[in-house]
């Protein structure tokens, strides 16, 4: 029995939802190596079809509660 969680790709108006990012502030953090990269949906290189893999993002916001929630202990 396979009990490995399925990979699930996020598109960017449901990434923009769930981090209250906009979409230049996204690009900027993906471009600092802040935020998850996307990935390529279609295997040809014309497509411009991406998503990201909800459990990068799942973590990202993980790290920035633990984050606020560090920086309010510390105050």
């Amino acid at each position: 029995m396979n009990t490995t969680k399925p990979i699930r790709l996020l598109r960017k108006p449901e990434v923009l939802r769930r981090t209250g990012k906009s979409n230049s502030r996204l690009y900027a953090e993906i471009q600092a190596g802040k935020f998850p990269a996307p990935v390529k949906i279609n295997a040809d290189p014309s497509s411009r079809a991406s998503g990201w893999i909800e459990e990068e993002v799942e973590a990202y916001l993980a790290d920035r509660i633990a984050a606020s929630r560090e920086q309010k202990a510390a105050a």
